[in-house]
């Protein structure tokens, strides 16, 4: 433990960053900014190039940042995975998914501590990112790195770090963001401390793996949950006539014992939609039960559905079929401002209209091209004219879409994110969510 301890003080050591992501490419970044030298090892051809290119692939880490670390050598990339066997401490951040019967699947994580173990060498420190069920840090990583003469705490030391990020955040980024820390010993935790104390400014050690690990699922639980209830009155305020967006901001002026949640047309991301059907999972292993959780997954689920039939239903009142009418999607990242349509409802929304015979674009900025069950689409440019579609459906509400000329040109717009709230146009276009 001394040794490596000497290497991060004296910024001598090698991070290898298994997962060149949302997650692992700010932190492969971080770290090189602080002197350190940086492997990203990632399967992707092309993130690989990218990076050696100096060229970056997402919005949160700027080109001008990237470029100067790898032409310095402080950041390099790799798909060779024999380059772990140069790191003094690996971090895991690989996706976490769920299959088809919201299962949460470990491969990544199962065979990125395989790929570890091949390459292993005593003094390593390896720490998981991944969001995950409680348990996962000490039953899948320690077994598996602890073999033969690796003890732990000596000769090897794991630690649970969950990643926080927000893509799109001006203000939260890697480096000011609170981060959660945890150590399968005090060994662990101490040396996990030194590495992530050289690019955070505020470290929250906890007393073990599983409780970071409950600790994230708790916030994204939080979010799901209290969205899972804003969808279910949007619902109900449909039914009384009773507009939804003024209800919460309504209720958002009590200055205390509420937080805003809003509606919307379904869960997008990796994180919100699937990490608390871990906990849900890890509660049916153990015979017990996550009501709350399955039922706010239900109504969030079943949201994209909503809004197919409240573009049909709108139709028909204009007494125009669904099938073959011209439809526009406009915006179909999972978030405002944001090129990541990872899990987007929309994907969901398109499909089920063009199964009924709609003809259907969409218009993002930030998303050129759209890759869903192996089609690629693209979008519309922006100066489209919006009078050549018989409806528009508003999924993601980005800031520089002209929503005033949107408005103007629009037969008929299905809004489901009150983006039309503030634009002054003839109301009677608009139905909202």
């Amino acid at each position: 433990m001394g040794t490596l301890l000497e290497k991060l003080a004296g910024r001598q050591a090698t991070v290898a960053i298994i997962g060149a992501g949302h997650v692992g490419l700010p932190l492969a970044v971080a770290f090189a900014q602080e002197g350190l030298r940086c492997i990203a090892l990632d399967k992707s051809r092309r993130k690989v190039q990218a990076i050696a290119a100096g060229r970056s692939y997402l919005d949160d880490v700027p080109s001008d940042e990237l470029g100067p670390l790898v032409r310095a050598g402080r950041l390099r990339a790799s798909s060779d995975e024999g380059v772990l066997a140069e790191a003094d401490a690996v971090v895991v951040c690989v996706p976490t998914p769920l299959d088809k019967t919201k299962t949460p699947d470990l491969q990544y994580v199962v065979e990125a501590a395989q790929t570890i173990a091949a390459h292993q060498h005593p003094g390593m420190l390896v720490v998981l990112e991944s969001t995950t069920y409680p348990g996962t840090t000490t039953e899948v990583l320690v077994p598996r790195l602890t073999r033969g003469s690796y003890e732990l705490g000596e000769d090897v030391f794991i630690a649970y770090s969950p990643e926080r990020v927000d893509p799109g955040n001006r203000r939260w980024h890697t480096r000011n963001t609170p981060k959660l820390i945890a150590g399968a010993t005090p060994q662990c935790l101490e040396l996990a401390t030194a590495l992530y104390g050289m690019i955070i400014e505020t470290l929250v050690p906890v007393s073990s793996p599983d409780t970071a690990e409950l600790a994230k699922l708790l916030e994204n639980t939080f979010r799901q949950v209290n969205i899972a209830l804003a969808n279910e009155l949007a619902l109900m305020a449909r039914r009384l006539g009773v507009d939804i967006w003024e209800v919460i901001d309504a209720a958002a002026t009590k200055p205390f014992g509420f937080m805003p949640f809003y509606p919307g047309p379904g869960l997008g991301g990796r994180c919100i939609p699937c990490a608390p059907l871990y906990l849900s999972w890890r509660m049916r292993s153990l015979e017990g039960e996550a009501r709350l959780i399955d039922l706010a997954d239900l109504v969030n689920s079943a949201m994209p559905q909503h809004v197919v039939g409240l573009v049909r239903h709108a139709l028909d009142r204009a007494r125009q079929s669904v099938n073959g009418s011209r439809l526009l999607v406009v915006g179909v990242a999972y978030k405002k401002d944001v090129p990541d349509y990872r899990g987007s409802p929309a994907q969901e929304v398109m499909a089920s209209l063009r199964a009924v015979g709609a003809r259907v674009d969409y218009l993002d900025p930030h998303v050129p091209a759209l890759d869903g069950a192996g089609l690629e689409r693209r979008s519309v440019p922006p100066d489209v004219c919006f009078a050549d579609y018989d409806a528009i459906v508003i999924l993601t509400d980005h800031s520089d879409i002209d929503y005033q000329r949107l408005l103007r040109e629009a037969r008929l717009v299905v809004d489901t994110r009150n983006a039309l709230g503030t634009v002054p146009g003839d109301r009677r276009k608009i139905v909202k969510l």
